[in-house]
């Protein structure tokens, strides 16, 4: 069986990729919830530095992250292209800042290789794996891990 073949039962996934500071990140479109324009956020006092604040979504008060923050990434401008991505994992819904969003990317799971800190300063326990596509590489956000900071839930 060639390659090509072999193409044809990998499975594929499809990912949300979007801009952090000067590296691409996908999160699996699975967990999207949807895509908002930034929003006016609500500060929360004594909240976490990497907790942005809250907002209010159709009725939902749903709290926002700063990855910027949490991956200690220097500190984000807000543009007109800056997003709100929802996302939801398990009972856990929340929104994550990012400087932009891309687009939608099919990725063979055989084009994704375990995180190392080689690739990224970032800590490896948020990332899931680097995808390869196209010669680019997508850092694959862990978004459960990420959700799952103490504190948060």
């Amino acid at each position: 069986m060639d390659i090509e073949q072999d193409r044809f039962v990998d499975q594929e996934v499809q990912l949300v990729t979007f801009e952090l500071g000067r590296e691409i990140y996908a999160l699996d479109i699975l967990v999207v919830q949807e895509i908002e324009r930034l929003l006016n956020i609500t500060r929360v006092p004594k909240a976490f530095s990497f907790i942005e604040g809250v907002i209010n979504l159709r009725g939902n008060v749903i709290p926002v992250i700063n990855l910027h923050k949490l991956f200690d990434l220097p500190a984000r401008v807000n543009t007109d292209r800056t997003r709100i991505i929802i996302v939801k994992v398990q009972d856990i819904t929340a929104g994550i800042v990012v400087d932009s969003v891309w687009e939608v990317q099919r990725l063979y799971l055989s084009d994704i290789e375990p995180p190392s800190s080689v690739v990224t300063t970032m800590k490896t326990q948020y990332i899931q794996g680097i995808g390869k596509k196209e010669g680019q590489l997508l850092i694959l956000l862990d978004i459960a891990q990420v959700l799952g900071i103490e504190g948060f839930k």
